[in-house]
């Protein structure tokens, strides 16, 4: 009697058990499905406050992402073609920044731009520059790095036999860089990858101020704090779309072709 009540009791748990993972299961996907819903909705009603962040989220991570190619890919290609003293400690710095914290990165700049900072006389904490400063501090060193491996794979001969055919070393650096592209592309889609999905730097330097330095990831962070998960499901979504958009148009620029 006591083997069968003790089985009915285990049958019972593990009923229960079950329900509460079919009813959580169940609620996670009516989420996904009510923020793909909400995501379509708000695109395709213009949503002024959503098509706001998302272009000062392209206006942020885009321009930062500019500023580290034209910092990073010129640092890659001296620390790849260039020997001197101290540039395997130059090189493992690029390759710490690759992974450094974004939170750090806006721990720096907030301590920088603060009015107490040295420079905060400029007045630009809680402002898109500031995130922009942010960002592509995160973003160079991985720019760097990339372009750094890119111009290492080519023939290391090429460099030379360019400049005995009379080619300046301007010139043999662009045609290194043109022979480099899929890697420093590549270079260039890690680093935006990178920047337009952070949240703590932004955060931290930019305030998330609506109207203001309000981004995607930011958004996302709010409503989620407001216990709004289907606004924060589309805004994801929306992210996720305005990402991967920009990454094809950089793919096709690698690859010359279309890509899907």
């Amino acid at each position: 009697m006591k083997l069968v009540l003790m089985s009915c009791s285990n049958i019972g748990t593990t009923n229960y058990k079950l329900r509460i993972i079919t009813s959580v299961f169940n609620k996670l996907v009516d989420t996904i499905i009510e923020g793909a819903i909400r995501a379509i909705e708000l695109l395709t009603r213009g949503d002024r406050d959503v098509l706001q962040v998302m272009m000062m989220t392209l206006l942020v991570s885009g321009t930062a992402t500019a500023i580290s190619v034209v910092l990073g890919v010129p640092l890659g290609l001296w620390l790849a073609l260039t020997e001197f003293f101290g540039k395997q400690v130059l090189n493992s710095l690029v390759n710490f920044g690759m992974g450094l914290p974004p939170v750090v990165v806006g721990l720096v700049v907030s301590l920088f731009l603060w009015r107490s900072g040295p420079l905060g006389d400029l007045e630009l904490m809680y402002t898109p520059t500031a995130m922009i400063v942010a960002q592509a501090l995160i973003a160079f060193p991985i720019v760097a790095g990339f372009s750094f491996a890119a111009i290492l794979s080519i023939n290391p001969k090429l460099r030379w036999q360019l400049l005995s055919m009379g080619a300046t070393p301007w010139q043999a650096n662009l045609l290194l860089i043109k022979e480099a592209k899929l890697g420093l592309i590549a270079a260039i889609i890690a680093g935006f990858g990178r920047v337009i999905s952070e949240v703590g730097a932004s955060m931290m330097v930019g305030g998330n101020i609506k109207g203001q330095t309000r981004v995607l990831t930011t958004a996302i962070v709010t409503e989620v704090e407001k216990g709004n998960f289907d606004v924060a499901m589309a805004i994801a979504y929306i992210l996720l779309i305005v990402t991967y958009s920009i990454v094809v148009l950089l793919t096709i620029l690698q690859h010359e072709k279309k890509v899907l």
